[in-house]
């Protein structure tokens, strides 16, 4: 057996996300370009080192999902289990829509892939994180990238990417709105009815398939019609209040569209082409206040893996 020295660090760095983006309920997702990034090495006791935001529950080895999830693939597969030390640097907000659980899960099945020998596929990553997560969304755009539409079959999930690197949409400049109390998923989630009527079913499909279009044609002008919904923002509303203030922003020729950024509470708004960051900063703010805070991003790239 090889000594725990034998094996090589890595470096993984993973982009938050942002699911749904309206219409695609549990369906699209969108890499963002904020990153948690980690540099893994075998240690003879787990350990991390974090910095960025929320350090302190980054850092914490008791309920870590990064490291639970590391240890539990390892356990149902039968395989060694390496200590590690961490030295993580997080910039995704916790508990704020924009998937740092899914960035979590797939860095732990990726470090228990590495470390354990596993030699798991790409597809066998997204979907072992994707059965953790309980849907695909967020997990397929943290790991390929750009935008993401994504089916879970049974076992299986599968993924259709819009690279930002073959597309027309890593230019698209956007903004984040953040309040200062988070949202659990779970939470979000029992806001939402059991069924809905036809009319409300036909509305949401006709503009999930033009979000596909948007994206796949890089057309911003879409955004104002195809990032609608009647599925799960209107009875999210309540819960995140940014959304009531910001959602009127899609009648005004500056703005292209504004989505619930994953289950909330945060917001995310594309910019109209020829509206700068900081236009779109002012108006913002004189929304939402002070308190809110607003992150300029674009489209961000998948999964980046490096041996140390």
């Amino acid at each position: 057996m090889s000594d725990a020295r034998d094996i090589r660090g890595l470096r993984l760095s993973l982009p938050a996300t942002s699911a749904n983006l309206g219409p695609g309920f549990d369906t699209v997702g969108l890499a963002l370009s904020m990153r948690l990034t980690i540099d893994a090495r075998a240690a003879a006791a787990f350990q991390i080192e974090a910095t960025g935001r929320d350090a302190a529950l980054c850092g914490a080895l008791e309920h870590n999902l990064i490291l639970d999830t590391y240890r539990d693939v390892l356990q149902r597969v039968g395989g060694r289990e390496l200590p590690l030390h961490l030295k993580l640097h997080n910039e995704i907000p916790l508990g704020m829509g924009c998937g740092s659980s899914a960035a979590a899960l797939l860095a732990g099945v990726a470090l228990a892939d590495h470390f354990g020998v596993l030699h798991l596929g790409d597809e066998e990553i997204v979907a072992e994180a994707s059965r953790r997560e309980g849907h695909p969304d967020n997990v397929a755009a943290c790991w390929y990238g750009g935008f993401t539409v994504s089916a879970q079959d049974g076992e299986l999930v599968k993924t259709a990417s819009f690279g930002v690197e073959v597309d027309k949409t890593g230019g698209w400049e956007l903004l984040l709105a953040i309040q200062p109390t988070s949202l659990a998923t779970k939470q979000a989630r029992a806001l939402l009815p059991e069924s809905y009527s036809k009319a409300d079913a036909i509305f949401n499909v006709q503009r999930a398939a033009l979000l596909v279009a948007a994206f796949a044609q890089g057309r911003l002008e879409l955004l104002k019609t195809a990032m609608q919904d009647r599925m799960h923002q209107p009875y999210r509303a309540e819960a995140c209040p940014l959304l009531e203030r910001l959602l009127p922003l899609m009648e005004e020729p500056e703005v292209a569209g504004v989505a619930l950024s994953g289950a909330g509470p945060s917001v995310l708004v594309f910019l109209a082409e020829g509206t700068t960051v900081l236009e779109a900063e002012t108006r913002i703010q004189g929304l939402v206040g002070p308190n809110v805070e607003l992150l300029p991003l674009r489209i961000g790239v998948g999964v980046e893996r490096t041996l140390l």
